[in-house]
């Protein structure tokens, strides 16, 4: 499948889960900032990905789950150890631009469209060599 079908999919999926316009949805739109996602979208996201693309996602893979742990954040910033446990679990999303300015309240604006079609790909790209 092709990163330009991958990207209709999800764009469907942001359509119909967040009710938006798929003229909003751009590969650099922000889930929670330009779409207007909130914590209860991400699992209907995560939901309609799976139902629309024939695969599993585990707890913790496509969003985080356990960035809260103190090991991780100190003083409301995420920590060097929580930065690398994301960058790690998280190869599809771009962190570069959130470690300039790692506020935990901030860490759900890393997640673009671009990062659900890398995702998709990945977990395609697992399955076809598996």
């Amino acid at each position: 499948m092709s990163q330009e079908d991958i990207f209709k999919k999800v764009q469907g999926v942001l359509v119909d889960a967040l009710g938006v316009d798929d003229e909003e949805v751009t590969p650099t739109a922000r889930l929670t900032t330009d779409l207007h996602a909130e914590s209860i979208d991400f699992l209907d996201i995560v939901f309609r990905i799976e139902k629309a693309f024939g695969f599993k996602i585990g707890q913790g893979e496509l969003f985080p789950d356990n960035i809260n742990d103190p090991k991780y954040v100190q003083d409301g910033l995420v920590n060097a150890a929580g930065l690398a446990l994301l960058k790690e679990k998280m190869p599809h999303v771009d962190f570069s631009e959130f470690a300039n300015d790692p506020k935990l309240e901030k860490v759900s604006e890393v997640f673009t469209v671009t990062s659900l079609v890398n995702f998709v790909q990945g977990k395609l790209a697992a399955s076809a060599a598996a």
